[in-house]
């Protein structure tokens, strides 16, 4: 993969500072009070208290932040070190880990590799390269316990088809089990300008 290849890289490679303005726009809409965890409601209701989840393309922790402080283990990934170096500062109690998706292996880095959920938000499935995104489903089934979920969320107009995640989704040996149009649960419909896939490994 080149740095061309992955949109996030790029917009870094363009502005060295685009992660250091991304993590300030979130503190400062923290500061400001805004709903920062519409994502993690979502995945809190969908597991029992004490539920083992990776936040993959986690950024700088909020999605994987709230869900630590509602009683849940956690373990965040990211490609950008500066993201993962602001979810330690300002989301202490999750496992935080600088990684590729496309590489994920956790049980290499000796965490154990099985989750209840995966979730993805974000939009980050439109932010890596086109080439690594089967293979980054593919990666989320392995990491999944026997009952686990996906839930990914991204925006239409991005490069990335609904349809064309949905047929990667599948290759990748994932089934839709539910599909909304945004995280606090209206449903999918043809044309929505959003898509929130609850998956499942199961057959």
């Amino acid at each position: 993969m080149t740095t061309q290849d992955n949109l996030w890289l790029r917009k870094i490679a363009e502005d060295p500072g685009h992660s250091r303005w991304y993590i300030q726009r979130f503190r400062d809409m923290a500061a400001r009070g805004a709903d920062l965890a519409g994502e993690a409601r979502l995945i809190d209701a969908m597991v029992p208290r004490g539920a083992r989840i990776l936040d993959a393309g986690c950024g700088t922790g909020r999605v994987g932040g709230h869900l630590a402080a509602a009683g849940h283990h956690v373990v965040g990934v990211d490609l950008d070190p500066e993201l993962i170096a602001a979810a330690r500062a300002d989301q202490p109690g999750p496992t935080w880990l600088v990684g590729d998706l496309s590489e994920l292996d956790l049980p290499s880095a000796g965490i154990p590799a099985r989750f209840d959920v995966i979730v993805c938000a974000g939009n980050v499935m439109t932010f890596v390269a086109p080439s690594s995104r089967q293979e980054i489903l593919r990666r989320f089934r392995a990491h999944l316990a026997e009952r686990g979920r996906v839930a990914i969320g991204f925006g239409a107009g991005r490069g990335y088809t609904h349809d064309e995640f949905l047929t990667d989704a599948a290759a990748a040996g994932l089934t839709p089990e539910l599909l909304l149009s945004t995280w606090d649960l209206r449903p999918f419909t043809p044309g929505a300008d959003f898509l929130v896939a609850l998956l499942t490994g199961a057959a």
